[in-house]
C-alpha cells in the first residue's frame, strides 16, 4: 500500500525508483529479508521435564496419516479457550527470552475419532504423570478416552494425540497444556520488540498471528473456520501495562491482568501486547485508545490517529449499516513490525511509520498513509473479522475489500483531498503491471491449490491487494454503490461470527441487485468469476472507423505463452463506459471476443472508452482516434476527465511496452502535460518515464534522455505552485528543480547546519542528493541521524537518502548492516536493501549480496527480488537469474519461487523492448532537442 500525494519529478525522472519501491510495501503486508537463526535450541527431554517440538526438519515419505497433511480433519470443532501466558522481558541465564503458558480448549466432537490433532510449533511442553503432552478430560459428565501416545509432525507443525477410545459425536472435551517457547525478535507469533528511551532499552512483547504463527504462541486449531471464544490472561512486570483483544477486567497485584472474553473470532485475529507504552484516549462511546513510546504519545505523534479513528469507524458502520461489533478500539505503534499494520479485532497492530504522524517532520505522503492504513484495518473489523474467509484461498476478500474501501473511509475522514481518486495510481496500475504477466494468478483458486504456509505466505502480494480492489470497485460502479453496500450488509448480517466463500458475496448481491432496477447481461456470478478465476485482464480495441470492440487477454511479453488452462479462455464480460467528443454516452457490455457496435463509429469524433478507469482493462483505439486524443489534449486537455487524462498515458506506454502501439505514439501522450496541473497524469507519466531510466540508465541512451526529458518538464513547469490532487496538497516544482540543480554544488554542510529547515516534503531528495555529493564524514553524519531518530517517518527517508552515496565501500557496509539487527531493524532491512538496488552503482552489489544470502533469508525473500531484478535487462542478468532458479531448485529453501518467475518473464520482456525501441527513442530524444 505505498502511498503518497505528490513525488517530485527530478526525483522521479533521475533515481528512478522511490516511488515504485514504496510501492513494494503495500498491502501488504513486506516483512524483512532476513530471521536470525533461533539459537539454544532444547532438543531432549531436559530437568525442567520439557520436551521441544521443534525437531530438525525432515522430509517423510509420501503418507496418507491425517497428521502428515497440512489442513485439520474435520472431525474436532473448538468452542473455548482458556489462555495464560507469561512473557519474561528480561533475558535468562543463557541470554534467551522466553515466555511460558498454559493453555485449555473445550472441544466438541463432530466426527467419531481416536485422534485430536492440533497446531502447534516451535514450544516446548511439560510432561504430564502419564509422560504426555497434554491432558484429556470430558465436560458435562463426559468421561475422556485415555492418550496412548502425543508426538509432533515437524512438517506439517501438528501435535498429535492418540486415543485409547475414540471421541464420542456431540459430546464435548477440555484439552490442556502447559509449555514454553521463546520470545525471539523474529516478527512472527509471540515476538519481543525493543527501543531506548532516555538511554534505556525498553522490551515489548507483542504479537504478529497472521497467516500462520497462532500455532508459535499456544497450541491452537489454527485455520480460519476454527473460530472460537479466547478467555485471555497475561502475567507481567508492575510497572507494564497488558493489552489484548478484549477489554482488561481487573489488574490483580498489577502482576495478572485478565481480558473479557473476545466474540467468536479466528485463531489469526489474537493479540497482545506487554510494554511500557502509554495513550490518548477519546471520549467517544466507543473506547478508542493511540498506544506507542510515551515520547512519541507526548510530543503529539499519535493525535492525528486518534482523531480520524473515530469518524472512519462512523462512516463504516453506516455504509455497513451495521453497528461496531466491539466495545473498545485499541491502536498500538510497534517499533518493531513486519507489514504495515494488523487487523487484529479490538487490537490493531501498526509500524510507528503508519500510525505516528509528526506535522513538523512527516510529510504529506506520510499524512495520507496513515489515514489510508487506518482506514484499511478497520474496514476489516466487519469485512474479515466479523465474517471471515473460509480459507485463505480466498484471502482476497478480506485484503482486496479492506483495500477498496480504505479509500471510501479515508475520503470521508479528509473529504478535501480527492483519496479516492489516487485509487487508480495506487492500486488498479499496480495491479494491471502484475496481472500482465503470465507467472501471474487467479484472486480465487481452489483450497487444495493452497496448503502449506509458505503457499499461504505467498498469497499476500499485488494480485490478492491491488486486484482484489481493483475488480470490487469495477463491481460497485456497475451495481451502483448503493446496491453494493445494501449487499454488503445483508451478507455480513448472514454471515456474521462464521465463515464463508466468494459466492456467498455474490448470492447476496444478487439477491439485492433482484429489487434494483439495475439490468445486467448475465448473473453477478457469471460475470465476476470471469475476473476472478482466471488470471489477467484484457486490452479492449475499439476502431472508431467500423464500430468493431475486440478483447484480447494483454501480455506486456508478446511473444510469453500461456500455459495457464483457463474454464473461460482468458476472455471476460467487460464494461465498457464511453464519452465521444466529450458527452457520456452510457455503458455498453462486450461480452465476446469480438462485436460489432455502430454508436462506437464515430468518423471524426474522438471517443474515450472507460471512463475514470472504473473498468480493470485497457484501452486501444485505431490510429486515427489516437491522434484526435492527442490533439484534444494538446486543444483543451480538461475536456477529459483528470483520471482518463493519466489513463491515456498509462495505457500508451504499456501498450507500447506490449509491441501493440509504436512507443513514439507513448511519448507523444506527455507532451500536453506542458498545461497540465494535476496529480495523477503527472504521476503517471513519472512512472511510465522511469521505466525508461531504468532500462536505458546503464546506455548510451541514459544521458539524451536525461537532458531532453529533464530540460521539457523543466520547461513544462509553470512559474506558478502545481497544484496536485484537490486535496490542497502543492509542492513548487520549478523551485523544486532548481533546488535540484544547485544542490550538487552544495557541501554537505548545508545538510548539517540546514536540515531542520528542510520542508518534509523535499526531505528525501535533499538527503539523497547531499550524501550522494560527499563521502564517508558525510554518509557516517547521516548514519548517526538515522539511529537517532525519534520519529519514524524521518527515519525511513534517512534510510533511503543513506543509499545515494556513489562509494561503492559504503554501500557494502550498508548491506551488512541490513542483516545485523542491532544496526537495522528487521523491519526495516528489506527496505534498505532494495534502496541500494535502486542506486546504479549498489544494484550489482545488492545482487551479489542476495544471491549469497537468500538461504538465510524469510518468504518475503519474494519481495526483494521485484525490487532488485527491475532494471534486468541483459541476456547475462537472466541468465544469473536462471541460475538462482535452478539453485533454490536444488536447495530446501522453498520461498520466493512465485517472484523469481515473474522477475524471469520480466527481465525477458525488458531485453526484447530495448532491442525494439532503444533505437527509436535515441531518434525521438534526438529530435525533441532540436
Amino acid at each position: 500500500m505505498g502511498k503518497g500525494f505528490y513525488i517530485s519529478r527530478p526525483l522521479g525522472f533521475v533515481l528512478c525508483g522511490l516511488g515504485i519501491v514504496a510501492m513494494l510495501t503495500i498491502f501488504s503486508l513486506s516483512v524483512v529479508y532476513t530471521k536470525e537463526k533461533r539459537k539454544n535450541q532444547v532438543t531432549a527431554i531436559n530437568e525442567t521435564g520439557m520436551v521441544t517440538t521443534a525437531a530438525p526438519h525432515t522430509t517423510p515419505a509420501p503418507s496418507n496419516e491425517p497428521w502428515d497433511k497440512y489442513r485439520l480433519p474435520d472431525t474436532l470443532l473448538p468452542e473455548y479457550y482458556n489462555v495464560t501466558l507469561w512473557p519474561r522481558l528480561v533475558p535468562d541465564e543463557q541470554g534467551m527470552y522466553i515466555f511460558t503458558g498454559t493453555s485449555g480448549v473445550a472441544l466438541t466432537c463432530i466426527k467419531e475419532t481416536n485422534l485430536i490433532i492440533i497446531h502447534s510449533n516451535k514450544l516446548n511442553y511439560t510432561l504430564t504423570l502419564e509422560n504426555h503432552h497434554a491432558k484429556l478430560t470430558g465436560l458435562g459428565g463426559t468421561s475422556a478416552p485415555a492418550i496412548l501416545k502425543t508426538w509432533f509432525q515437524t512438517q506439517t507443525q501438528f501435535m498429535v494425540i492418540l486415543l485409547n477410545e475414540k471421541l464420542e459425536v456431540g459430546k464435548s472435551y477440555w484439552l490442556y497444556m502447559e509449555f514454553r517457547g521463546e520470545l525471539s525478535d523474529d516478527l512472527a507469533g509471540f515476538y519481543r520488540s525493543q527501543y531506548t528511551e532516555n538511554g534505556v532499552k525498553k522490551v515489548v512483547a507483542t504479537t504478529q498471528m497472521q497467516a500462520t504463527a497462532a500455532r508459535n504462541a499456544f497450541p491452537c486449531f489454527d485455520e480460519p473456520s476454527m473460530k472460537a471464544v479466547f478467555h485471555l490472561t497475561l502475567q507481567h512486570p508492575p510497572e507494564t501495562v497488558a493489552l489484548a483483544n478484549g477489554m482488561e477486567l481487573e489488574d490483580k497485584k498489577l502482576l495478572q491482568t485478565r481480558f473479557k472474553p473476545t466474540e467468536k473470532m479466528s485463531t489469526y485475529l489474537l493479540a497482545f501486547v506487554i510494554s511500557e507504552f502509554t495513550k490518548i484516549q477519546s471520549s467517544e462511546k466507543t473506547n478508542i485508545r493511540i498506544w506507542g513510546r510515551k515520547e512519541a504519545i507526548e510530543s503529539g505523534q499519535g493525535d492525528y490517529a486518534l482523531n480520524v479513528t473515530f469518524p472512519i469507524l462512523k462512516y463504516f458502520e453506516n455504509y455497513y449499516n451495521t453497528t461496531y461489533p466491539l466495545s473498545k478500539s485499541d491502536q498500538v505503534a510497534l517499533p518493531d513490525f513486519a507489514a504495515g499494520a494488523m487487523e487484529n479485532w479490538g487490537l490493531v497492530t501498526y509500524r510507528e511509520q503508519s500510525l505516528f504522524y509528526d506535522p513538523k517532520e512527516s510529510s504529506n505522503g506520510d499524512k495520507e498513509w496513515v489515514v489510508t492504513v487506518i482506514a484499511h484495518e478497520l474496514a476489516h473489523m466487519w469485512f474479515g473479522n466479523l465474517v471471515t474467509m473460509r480459507w485463505w484461498n480466498d484471502l482476497w476478500l478480506n485484503e482486496g475489500f479492506a483495500s477498496y474501501v480504505s479509500y471510501l473511509g479515508a475520503d470521508y475522514a479528509e473529504p478535501t483531498w480527492n483519496i479516492k481518486d489516487l485509487m487508480v495510481l495506487q492500486q488498479v496500475q499496480r495491479a494491471f503491471a502484475v496481472d500482465a504477466l503470465v507467472s501471474s494468478h487467479p484472486l480465487s483458486s481452489r483450497e487444495d491449490e493452497v496448503i502449506t504456509p509458505d503457499q499461504i505466505s505467498q498469497l499476500f502480494d499485488t494480485i490478492t491487494y491491488s486486484k482484489g480492489a481493483a475488480v470490487l470497485r469495477m463491481l460497485s460502479e456497475f451495481l451502483t454503490e448503493s446496491v453494493f453496500a445494501k449487499g454488503l450488509h445483508n451478507y455480513l448480517h448472514e454471515y456474521a461470527y462464521s465463515n464463508t466463500v466468494y459466492t456467498d458475496l455474490w448470492k447476496k448481491l444478487q439477491e439485492v441487485n433482484a429489487d434494483s432496477r439495475i439490468q445486467l447481461p448475465a448473473s453477478i456470478k457469471e460475470i465476476m468469476n470471469r475476473w476472478i478465476l482466471q488470471m489477467g485482464y484484457p486490452v479492449v480495441t475499439i476502431d472508431t472507423r467500423t464500430g468493431n470492440i475486440s478483447q484480447q487477454h494483454f501480455l506486456i511479453h508478446p511473444e510469453a505463452v500461456v500455459e495457464k488452462p483457463s474454464d473461460y479462455n482468458y476472455e471476460w464480460f467487460v464494461p465498457i463506459t464511453w464519452m465521444k467528443s466529450g458527452s457520456n454516452m452510457g455503458q455498453h457490455w462486450l461480452l465476446t471476443k469480438t462485436a460489432l457496435y455502430e454508436p462506437m463509429k464515430t468518423g471524426t469524433d474522438w471517443l474515450l472508452a472507460n471512463l475514470n478507469v472504473m473498468g480493470y482493462y485497457r484501452v486501444n483505439y485505431d490510429p486515427q482516434n489516437w491522434e484526435r486524443l492527442l490533439t484534444q489534449l494538446t486543444t483543451d486537455h480538461k475536456v477529459i476527465p483528470v483520471l482518463n487524462r493519466g489513463q491515456i498515458i498509462d495505457d500508451a506506454f504499456n501498450l507500447a511496452r506490449a509491441q501493440i502501439i509504436n512507443i513514439t505514439l507513448a511519448l507523444r501522450t506527455t507532451k500536453y502535460l506542458l498545461k497540465e496541473k494535476e496529480y495523477i497524469p503527472w504521476e503517471s507519466a513519472i512512472r511510465n518515464l522511469q521505466y525508461f531510466f531504468l532500462m536505458f540508465d546503464r546506455t548510451e541512451v541514459y544521458g539524451p534522455l536525461q537532458v531532453s526529458l529533464f530540460t521539457y518538464y523543466k520547461n513544462s513547469v509553470h512559474s506558478d505552485i502545481v497544484q496536485f490532487n484537490s486535496s490542497q496538497f502543492t509542492s513548487d516544482l520549478s523551485g523544486l528543480i532548481q533546488f535540484r540543480d544547485s544542490v550538487q554544488f552544495y557541501s554537505f554542510r548545508f545538510f548539517f547546519f540546514f536540515h531542520s529547515r528542510i520542508p518534509p516534503n523535499l526531505k528525501n531528495t535533499v538527503y539523497c542528493n547531499a550524501i550522494a555529493a560527499g563521502g564517508v564524514e558525510e554518509w557516517d553524519f547521516g548514519w548517526q541521524m538515522f539511529k537517532k531518530s525519534t520519529i519514524a517517518a524521518e527515519a525511513e527517508k534517512l534510510l533511503y537518502g543513506l543509499s545515494c552515496t556513489k562509494e561503492p565501500w559504503l554501500l557494502n557496509r550498508y548491506l551488512e548492516f541490513t542483516i545485523d539487527p542491532k544496526q537495522v531493524r528487521k523491519q526495516d532491512a528489506a527496505f534498505a536493501i532494495v534502496y541500494i538496488s535502486g542506486n546504479v552503482i549498489g544494484q550489482p552489489l545488492v545482487w551479489d549480496f542476495v544471491r549469497a544470502n537468500y538461504d538465510d533469508g524469510s518468504f518475503f525473500f519474494g519481495r526483494l527480488i521485484q525490487g532488485i531484478t527491475k532494471k534486468f535487462s541483459t541476456e547475462f542478468e537472466l541468465k544469473q537469474l536462471q541460475r538462482l532458479k535452478e539453485d533454490i531448485a536444488a536447495s530446501s529453501f522453498s520461498f520466493g519461487t512465485q517472484a523469481i518467475e515473474q522477475a524471469i518473464e520480466k527481465t525477458k520482456a525488458n531485453i526484447k523492448w530495448v532491442s525494439k525501441n532503444k533505437a527509436q527513442v535515441m531518434n525521438w530524444l534526438t529530435e525533441q532537442s532540436t
